[in-house]
């Protein structure tokens, strides 16, 4: 018999090494609740299932992407709401306004709520905003608006057209595209030692009317001979020294026409709707401003401006209409993208589960079968090491 090597002693322990190291790894897995722990106990499943996880992360928050995307509408929307119910006060005040019984002076007091009514649909659309990203002044309408050119002609006097655009500092008058797309004119003419200046809007908006937007009347600036800056509808111009270009020129009047145009048209606001590239969709929300809504230089204060200012108004209305079935159509469609990504997700975490999960039956039986088999391994080998001991009755 030999005692140097006990082989049934070694294959017993070898046998409950692998024993003990299953026995291990069906614990963790009933610790975990995972049948994949690591990339050794599954790798081709851990593999597919991190691109499941990938896909499942990324749509739930896809699906809160497009509930994001639905509260920015109704934000927008519910502006408008408020905008449609101005516009109709404004028409029934149009309407009232055109009726012959009233004198200029009954008209002029209605004017007065009109002129603020239409300053609130302003305010609407330049204030209301989604976490600090305004929605209804064109900035979600993908139009990129830019100052095209800019022409300056003389009017009476000496100052030729070259001599002209010096009056204006800023040759390039980047600050203008915030008065939107269009044609506008910069009346300068002097009253004495006044200098009237006139900024008009030739609206596509308004079928290309030309309307005052606002006038300034600087006092003695004929005699200045510094630069000087001033606000118009929201723009900034810079003059020159006016004594020297126009008074000493005898310039009665200058012009400056400026020129808007939309350079680019992207998509809007893009939603990331999906868990992968590209999957997007866009909204579009257009400027809702008075001007943009035609509504530029309309007024009732008389009865023919107030005749005019019915059709404006039902054109205003359609508008608004437009742009809140669009909203409306959006909010639709992305509630049926929430409900199909969840339900994507859903099936998707299904899936996963079973490549991921521990089945935590199976794998009770499992470790029931490897108890057993421990402890028969342990009463082997304490066979296998009594038998060493025999060889001693051969030496007595």
């Amino acid at each position: 018999m030999i005692i140097n090597h006990n082989m049934n002693a070694m294959n017993a322990h070898r046998n409950m090494g692998s024993t003990t190291i299953a026995q291990g790894k069906a614990m963790e897995k009933l610790n975990s609740g995972l049948r994949i722990n690591r990339a050794a106990d599954d790798a081709a499943g851990l593999a597919i299932s991190e691109k499941m996880r990938s896909q499942i992360r990324g749509l739930n928050q896809a699906s809160r992407n497009a509930q994001d995307g639905i509260s920015m509408i109704q934000t927008a929307e519910g502006a408008l709401s408020e905008t449609h119910a101005i516009a109709q006060r404004m028409r029934e005040l149009a309407v009232q306004s055109a009726n012959g019984t009233y004198t200029d002076e009954d008209r002029a007091l209605i004017d007065q709520e009109f002129n603020q009514l239409r300053s609130e649909i302003d305010r609407i659309a330049t204030d209301t905003d989604f976490s600090g990203s305004k929605v209804l002044n064109g900035e979600k309408s993908g139009e990129k608006i830019e100052f095209d050119t800019g022409v300056v002609k003389a009017g009476t006097g000496t100052l030729s057209g070259a001599d002209a655009a010096t009056v204006f500092l800023d040759t390039d008058l980047k600050n203008v595209n915030t008065l939107g797309e269009g044609t506008f004119h910069l009346k300068m003419s002097l009253d004495g030692d006044d200098v009237k200046l006139e900024l008009t809007d030739e609206s596509k908006f308004n079928d290309n009317k030309e309307y005052t937007i606002e006038t300034v009347v600087l006092k003695d600036a004929a005699n200045a001979d510094t630069e000087q800056v001033v606000t118009l509808g929201g723009a900034q111009f810079k003059l020159a020294q006016l004594k020297t270009k126009i008074k000493d020129a005898n310039v009665n009047n200058v012009e400056l026409t400026l020129t808007n145009t939309v350079t680019e048209k992207n998509p809007g606001v893009e939603l990331q709707i999906g868990a992968n590239k590209d999957q997007m969709i866009s909204i579009s929300i257009g400027n809702m401003r008075s001007r943009e809504l035609g509504l530029g230089g309309v007024n009732v204060a008389s009865a023919e401006d107030a005749k005019d200012a019915i059709g404006r108004l039902d054109e205003a209305v359609s508008r608004v209409s437009a742009q809140r079935a669009d909203l409306g159509a959006s909010q639709n469609r992305l509630e049926h993208t929430i409900a199909s990504t969840d339900n994507t997700a859903e099936n998707l975490q299904a899936a996963e589960s079973r490549i991921r999960d521990v089945d935590m039956a199976k794998e009770m039986m499992n470790l029931t079968k490897l108890n057993v088999l421990q402890q028969a391994s342990q009463a082997m080998l304490a066979q296998a090491n009594q038998a060493p001991q025999q060889v001693l009755s051969l030496l007595k």
